[in-house]
Order: C-alpha cells, then structure tokens, then sequence
C-alpha cells in the first residue's frame, strides 16, 4: 500500500470513529448512565418542549434519538452498515437541530455542525477507502467466495 492510498484509509477510519463515538458515547450516557426518564424529564426536553409538542412526540423523540445515537455509533465504529447508520444519525441530527430550533430561536449550532460535517464528509467519501471495517471484510469474503 502507498502513502497516498494509506493517507486515505487512515482519514477515513479516523474520521469514522471520531464520530461513531461522539454518538455512541452520547447515546450510552443518556441511556445507562442518565437514564431515560431523566433525559426526557431533564429541563433542556421536557421541561422546554412540554407546552409547545405532544407527550407522545417528546418521548418518541428522546427515545428515537438516543437509542439511534447509540446503535448508530455503534455501528460506526465497527463500520458496519456504515451508509444505514450514517442514514439514521443524520435524521437525528435533523431532528436535533429542529428541536433546538423550536425551543431558542438564536442557539448554538457548534455540537450539532462538527458532527454535521464529519457525517457529510462520511457520506460523500468513497467506501473503499474504509478498508479497516466490517463492511470492507464482508465485501472481501463476499468476492473470494464468488470466486
């Protein structure tokens, strides 16, 4: 392998787990470390979005994105399914941005952009320079069995 190729694999699979976990690690911390009933009863959720949505939409909520931040991450850092979890984690990136949206008009964008960015340059990166994944192994195995 050059250093060119090499410089390729090594970004990709950097910027990668950066994010698979930034997201893992967010999804962990608010299910098992905080809680589920915390996060949702926490001020910045409920106590935000309690007269403006639905119970039923803030719980859905909280539980969408936190259970997709981690299965999402999760599968990020093994770089499995990468595209689908690539998929799901820029929803709840939306969904995000449109919750902090509705609760503070003039808010800080700095947690959600950083992770926009990185899950952008993901998706426009070509998957064959993520070498170093699960996806990667599975196509390897899938064409020497075609073989």
């Amino acid at each position: 392998m050059n250093i060119t190729n090499l410089n390729k694999t090594v970004s990709t699979l950097t910027v990668r787990l950066i994010l698979g976990l930034i997201f893992l690690m967010q999804g962990f911390g608010k299910i098992f470390t905080w809680g589920m009933d915390n996060v949702i009863n926490a001020d910045f959720f409920h106590g935000t979005f309690k007269d403006i949505l639905p119970e039923f939409i803030i719980y859905a909520t909280a539980y969408y994105t936190s259970y997709f931040e981690l299965i999402g991450g999760f599968l990020l850092v093994l770089g499995l399914r990468t595209n689908y979890a690539l998929y799901a984690l820029a929803s709840v990136l939306v969904i995000v941005t449109f919750g902090h949206g509705l609760a503070e008009p003039i808010w800080d964008l700095s947690h959600v952009m950083y992770r926009t960015v990185l899950l952008v340059t993901l998706l426009l990166l070509p998957r064959d320079w993520d070498t170093f994944s699960v996806d990667h192994l599975v196509k390897k195995y899938s064409a020497a069995k075609k073989s």
